[in-house]
């Protein structure tokens, strides 16, 4: 793959990514992605993009100040096991620390590829951001079948849930 480039998202890729993360949805493991909202959150994705084509992406969604996402990460069926997914973490972990964040979080039905990278499975109310920001509005809240996982940005430190109920209910 000696044509393939990783580079920021822009608004002309969002219909593209809308392709590649809708072309997924049959396996269970993503959240449908409306268009607009792609279109106006392109530059927060990592794309790659191998002759032309997109042939992966993830996203970077900021949570809080402290916290941010890794969202829609997809690898064409065609370019899997070829290394691409630890590829897009590893840019957006860096990007996440550039960008201040000390913690990187993500969610996922297989928890395993984060794992491998470094994450650790936490309670879903250690990331009281996320449950605030999307959780609360999904159909499957409280039924959730993801495990949320966390990945620290900063060496030595440890992760620890955001505010007092968080706080309360780790004690």
């Amino acid at each position: 793959m000696t044509d393939l480039t990783i580079r920021p998202g822009r608004v002309e890729d969002a219909e593209a990514i809308h392709a590649l993360v809708s072309s997924h949805l049959d396996e269970g493991h993503l959240l449908p992605r409306n268009l607009s909202e792609l279109r106006l959150h392109a530059g927060r994705f990592i794309v790659c993009d191998v002759a032309g084509q997109i042939s992966a992406c993830a996203e970077l969604a900021p949570l809080s100040p402290k916290v941010a996402e890794v969202r829609s990460l997809v690898v064409s069926r065609d370019f899997r096991g070829a290394g691409l997914a630890h590829r897009l973490v590893d840019q957006l972990r860096a990007s996440a620390r550039t960008m201040g964040f000390s913690t990187l979080t993500a969610f996922a039905h297989d928890a395993r590829f984060f794992v491998r990278q470094g994450f650790s499975i936490v309670p879903h109310v250690w990331i009281p951001e996320k449950i605030l920001t999307d959780c609360v509005d999904c159909p499957l809240f409280r039924k959730c079948e993801q495990f949320a996982v966390v990945l620290p940005l900063q060496k030595q430190q440890m992760y620890r849930p955001a505010g007092p109920r968080a706080t309360a209910q780790v004690a």
